[in-house]
């Protein structure tokens, strides 16, 4: 088999067997405490997700060979950095091994949102993901409120919206109704 039909197959083969080593603890995740998660960025500071509490977390995992991943990249970065300021978090965790650290920086070079490999997790209760892309949305509380997958269609503001929205506090500039 030529390297670029292998190529072209990766990743359908990664899924799959991601999906089968899934452990099932992060595939029950929703309405559950979040899973440990301590990860040495791509810049070399520690991401620990419990120090997060009290922000939305989205946390994608991804990774540089799945188009659907590098698709919805674009959506993380607006939605970041439009809702930041009221305590929202996305986090990327790519899947790549640990020799594409390179091309996982490169790419991520064009965004603003904090980055890690999976392969640097010093504790990672969410396991090997069961699909890619896949997200999770995390409440200010530490409970997992949506897990999002790219069976459920592309990522979209829409999406990311009707998820986080309800986990936010009201917006200050927000309109107060009257009686």
């Amino acid at each position: 088999m030529s390297t670029e039909r292998y190529r072209s197959l990766r990743p359908g083969l990664v899924i799959l067997w991601l999906a089968a080593c899934m452990p099932a603890a992060a595939a029950d995740a929703v309405g559950q405490p979040a899973p440990a998660l301590v990860v040495r960025q791509l810049d070399g500071r520690d991401l620990d997700l419990a120090a997060l509490r009290g922000k939305v977390v989205i946390l994608n995992f991804w990774a540089t060979w799945c188009p659907p991943c590098r698709a919805e990249m674009p959506v993380l970065e607006a939605f970041y950095e439009k809702y930041a300021s009221r305590g929202v978090m996305v986090i990327g965790v790519s899947a790549d091994d640990p020799h594409e650290r390179k091309a996982v920086a490169r790419v991520m070079q064009g965004f603003t949102y904090p980055a890690a490999l999976l392969a640097d997790a010093r504790s990672n209760g969410f396991g090997t993901p069961q699909a890619l892309p896949i997200s999770y949305i995390i409440g200010a509380d530490g409970m997992v409120r949506a897990r999002l997958l790219p069976t459920r269609g592309a990522l979209t503001e829409q999406t990311l919206s009707a998820a986080v929205a309800p986990l936010l506090p009201q917006d200050p500039g927000a309109a107060v109704p009257r009686d």
